[in-house]
């Protein structure tokens, strides 16, 4: 059986989604880009609500989600070239550019990693090894390339308008680090939370429906 949330941690979670939401919309620099940046957040939590009695989520994966939330909704505010954690990090090290659009490409791998290995063990006869990390990986990283044609057909449509969503500042190689650091991302978590996300997924056998304990 899954461990998820309980209640009132659940609750907490949601409010700070929205709260998150509510905070950078308002604040946002360039209301257009916010909104880009944080749709993926707008469809996924109602998404996640409205499906929570019948797929509930790990306790592990809800929280994950918020952090790639949270990640997405600060990038929005202020556009991912000019956050002031990246220029902080940028000032720090020395670096030619503001690198926080590189985070976000990372956590891009890192938190869907977990995502997509819990449906790919609740919802099919795949049991945890090496090829349920390959095609973890493998989806990431297709995941990954479609959102570099959303940011093509975007540069396609509006231009240098879209200069701020896709936040290259000149860097040519930028579609290619995005990838690699997304393929990074999910590499890395799989390793890292495979052993803690079976204990969560509990004994379930392949395939079958499984319930929340709260």
């Amino acid at each position: 059986m899954v461990r998820g949330t309980g209640r009132a941690e659940g609750m907490l979670l949601v409010a700070v989604v929205v709260a998150a939401l509510a905070v950078t919309g308002v604040r946002a620099s360039s209301p257009g880009t916010w909104l880009l940046e944080v749709v993926w957040v707008l469809m996924g939590l109602p998404l996640v609500l409205a499906l929570r009695k019948r797929f509930p989520l790990t306790r592990l994966l809800c929280w994950l989600l918020v952090l790639h939330a949270l990640v997405l909704c600060y990038g929005g505010q202020y556009t991912y070239a000019e956050t002031p954690l990246g220029e902080w990090v940028q000032d720090w090290l020395g670096t030619k550019r503001n690198d926080y659009d590189r985070l976000g490409h990372f956590v891009q791998g890192f938190v869907p990693a977990v995502a997509v290995r819990e449906v790919l063990l609740r919802r099919t006869p795949l049991r945890p090894g090496g090829w349920v990390a390959f095609l973890v990986v493998s989806v990431c990283l297709a995941i990954s390339a479609c959102f570099e044609f959303v940011e093509w057909f975007s540069a396609l449509v509006a231009g240098s308008g879209a200069d701020a969503f896709l936040a290259t500042q000149g860097d040519v190689w930028d579609t290619q680090w995005d990838m690699f650091l997304c393929l990074c991302g999910a590499v890395l978590s799989v390793l890292v939370w495979r052993r803690v996300h079976d204990r969560q997924l509990g004994e379930s056998p392949p395939g079958a429906q499984c319930v929340s304990v709260v």
